[in-house]
């Protein structure tokens, strides 16, 4: 080995050392350097020790103090011996040779001293969630971490879900810790020197491996959804306990089901809240915009009672009543909106101001001694919302002064005296009788047509039975009755009233009304006439479903009138007469054989059934202003009726 200048630096003083060659393949430690390297070039320092890695700190070599000369007694010139003093720089260079080689030769017997006490343990520095167990043997690793980090295991994992913590049951999600595959996680010990000695000072974190039921955690993170998930929810601002308090905005969430499963897996060992990945979806508002519109409008709103002054009459609106006249929406910019909101305000105000204003009423048509009379409209006159919304919204904002005059507006009516008494309603044009309903039908009949009687259809106007009667349930006083369910009998609140339909469609087409819309009975019922009947039906919502209704073709108006008795129900439409009509119908053709069916419901009642058939009407009109004759024609297929067979009901 060539000697080592002690003077230079450390980057130029380098030895080469061989690779150490064991008998087996060694496991590579993780995120360290290879060490299987054919040679490790270590820098080393001017003292002769090898060098450590950049963390490492050496100080700078001091030059031993130079030797004090001997007193030799002797004085004046003193004649040296040629070669004496050559030889010395020589034996310095061997020295430090020697002193270098004893150096590497301790390091490389510590070196392997190290390796092999600690082979098979787990590398010095190594900590698994916390706990350090670098340097043990697997066992008492294994042991280490069962009493350190076991007891947690069992207990929920707490989960961070965005603005949500909530807890996960780690056995009923299938999570388990794998002690033997967390302890081999570790690696085996490392080769090279410069990571032997760095672990001395470092430490290095490994992760636990876990035992993991992919389906049972997802299933049991998507049973959490409900509390974990939520749309967004906008700023806003409430009324509770006496004052106005702002609600702050919140992003909408949903869990990412696959990526919160892996984050799980991955760090519920780990004694920390686990963040569970979540997709959001912003708001509009902000924090800041909601308290400005507090502070700067709600505050000052709601300090005190607001009165309102009506038509000899005042209203006084507390601030928990002014509250609720206020809309807030989302701004420009994260703001929160507030503005009046009208219907609130006349809902709020309406009830101590009902004196004060008049309801409006149509003309309509009575029937008094067998002849349409004209019952004269009412103008009405209410609170004008539209001109007092902003006026009233000003008020709000002062702190003193705080009352307003409202304005009123009149209103006419839709169909006023004058336009009834000219619209030409002055004779039958069109009548039909239909009757043998059963008392069930018979009541839902009498409430329709008490509804319907008198009702106006102006000219060029259509006229709908189910939007004319609105919903037909029991708060209408409607009842159970007959209907036809699925090609078989029934009941349901309202049967009965396709006989009203039926009255009422022959009452059209024989004045010579244009049909709107209809529907027939799926099969052919006795007392109607055949190819000439409606059904109509609404579902328990009030919605319509099936509907009959009639376009009043003339100049002008018709009116309807309705006759109940406990046996039949009459329709007239009164108007001018501009037709003359005649209807006629075809025989029954393409006929079809009843099917059985067997019924288990309670009350069934056997039936024969009836055969299917198909026949064409025809009604002819002729226009009486014109002398001109037009025929429609319509053909209506009727199903067979179901021969009824009655079977117990279920368990009976």
């Amino acid at each position: 080995m060539p000697p080592v200048n002690p003077g230079g630096t450390a980057s130029e003083q380098t030895a080469k050392i061989g690779p150490v060659t064991t008998g087996a393949a060694t496991d590579a430690w993780p995120s360290e350097e290879p060490d299987n390297e054919a040679t490790v070039t270590a820098a080393v320092p001017g003292v002769g020790f090898p060098a450590a890695d950049a963390a490492t700190e050496y100080m700078a070599p001091v030059a031993p103090p130079l030797p004090q000369p001997e007193d030799s007694g002797v004085y004046g010139p003193v004649m040296i011996e040629p070669g004496e003093d050559e030889e010395q720089p020589k034996n310095g260079r061997k020295k430090a040779l020697i002193v270098a080689a004893a150096v590497v030769g301790a390091f490389g017997l510590l070196y392997g001293l190290d390796i092999l006490v600690s082979s098979g343990n787990v590398p010095r520095g190594v900590t698994v969630a916390g706990v350090d167990v670098g340097g043990m043997s697997h066992g008492e690793a294994e042991k280490k971490l069962r009493d350190e980090i076991g007891p947690r295991l069992s207990k929920p994992v707490a989960l961070k879900a965005g603005d949500v913590n909530a807890e996960l049951d780690p056995a009923a999600a299938g999570l388990e810790l794998d002690w033997n595959g967390t302890i081999d996680r570790a690696g085996s010990q490392p080769l090279s020197p410069i990571t032997r000695v760095t672990s001395f000072f470092t430490s290095r974190e490994v992760g636990v491996a876990t035992k993991a039921d992919d389906a049972k955690v997802t299933a049991a993170l998507e049973a959490m959804r409900p509390k974990l998930d939520h749309e967004p929810l906008e700023g806003t601002i409430k009324f509770e306990n006496a004052a106005a308090v702002a609600v702050d905005p919140h992003a909408g969430q949903k869990l990412k089901t696959e990526d919160a499963s892996r984050a799980v897996v991955a760090n519920w060992a780990s004694g920390n809240p686990v963040e569970v990945p979540m997709d959001f979806t912003p708001v509009k508002t902000t924090k800041e915009g909601v308290e400005k519109a507090l502070n700067e409008i709600v505050k000052t709103a709601v300090s005190g009672p607001v009165v309102i002054k009506g038509e000899g009459k005042d209203a006084t609106l507390t601030p928990e009543q002014i509250f609720a006249t206020l809309a807030f929406a989302p701004g420009e910019g994260g703001a929160l909106t507030v503005a009046p909101n009208k219907d609130k305000l006349a809902e709020v105000t309406t009830p101590q101001l009902k004196d004060t204003v008049k309801q409006g009423k149509d003309a309509e048509i009575v029937f008094e001694g067998g002849k349409p009379t004209v019952k004269p409209s009412v103008d009405g006159l209410d609170l004008d919302w539209d001109k007092n919304l902003q006026p009233y919204f000003d008020t709000l904002k002062k702190t003193d002064a705080r009352e307003i005059k409202f304005e009123y507006k009149h209103t006419p009516a839709k169909v006023t005296t004058e336009q009834a008494n000219k619209m030409g309603i002055k004779e039958v044009i069109g009548e039909f009788q239909t009757g043998g309903f059963a008392p069930a039908s018979g009541v839902n009949i009498r409430v329709v047509a008490e509804k319907v009687n008198g009702a106006i259809v102006k000219p060029k106007e259509t006229f709908s039975l189910n939007k004319y009667t609105g919903p037909r349930g029991t708060a209408q006083g409607y009842v159970e009755a007959g209907i036809i369910e699925n090609g078989i009998p029934g009941k349901a609140v309202g049967g009965g009233i396709s006989q009203f339909a039926t009255t009422l469609y022959n009452a059209y087409y024989y004045a010579g009304m244009k049909d709107a819309g209809h529907k027939e009975h799926s099969y052919w019922i006795t007392r109607y006439p055949k190819g000439r009947e409606a059904t109509v039906f609404m579902d328990g919502a009030g919605n319509s479903l099936i509907d009959i209704a009639f376009t009043n073709p003339d100049d002008t108006g018709v009116a309807i009138q309705t006759i109940w008795t406990g046996s039949s129900i009459t329709i007239r439409l009164w108007g001018t007469k501009n037709y003359d009509v005649t209807g006629s119908t075809s025989g029954e053709f393409n006929p079809t054989q009843p099917q059985e069916k067997k019924v288990s419901k309670e009350g069934c009642s056997p039936s024969n059934g009836a055969p299917g058939f198909s026949v064409t009407d025809t009604r002819t009109i002729k226009d009486r202003r014109t002398g001109q004759t037009r025929s429609e024609s319509r053909t209506v297929r009727y199903d067979p009726q179901f021969k009824i067979i009655c079977e117990p009901p279920p368990g009976g």
